[in-house]
């Protein structure tokens, strides 16, 4: 059982691996809403962005979730 989930792991990795998700333009308006300077943070996440897109390593800011 263990030698069938190998090859549809590795199957999964070279169909998905390259792809990267990013945030939207709205995804990142809606997450810097809560910022003091929003001008600053838009413009942060959106090199951010860019950067992921093209393939470097970033930094991901988390925030805490609040129910």
């Amino acid at each position: 059982m263990r030698l069938v989930n190998v090859p549809l792991f590795l199957l999964a990795l070279v169909i998905f691996g390259d792809k990267s998700l990013s945030l939207t333009n709205y995804q990142i308006k809606k997450f810097c809403e809560k910022e003091k300077n929003q001008q600053f943070c838009i413009k942060n996440l959106k090199e951010k962005k860019s950067k992921l897109e093209k393939g470097y390593l970033i930094e991901i800011p988390v925030s805490p979730y609040k129910r």
